[in-house]
């Protein structure tokens, strides 16, 4: 997740709090911002890319298991 869209969760939160706490809408978007760093940077995350290249791997490895798989039936 970017911090352009950490920016704009923690924006959204803050807005979406009543009208009268508004005049704290400053400290709660910055606490918001903190907390939803904290809580990401503690998940095991992958970017997009990384799993893409693990989908393909996968792909390659059952592809290349079924084919020996096919095969050991032809032996037996």
């Amino acid at each position: 997740m970017t911090d352009e869209s950490i920016e704009n969760i923690a924006r959204k939160l803050a807005e979406a709090v009543p009208e009268g706490l508004r005049s704290v809408r400053e400290d709660l978007e910055n606490n918001f911002r903190s907390v939803l760093k904290a809580s990401l940077s503690r998940l095991d995350l992958v970017t997009r890319e990384e799993f893409e290249v693990q989908e393909a791997v996968l792909a390659k490895t059952r592809e290349k298991l079924e084919a020996l798989e096919a095969r050991l039936e032809e032996l037996q």
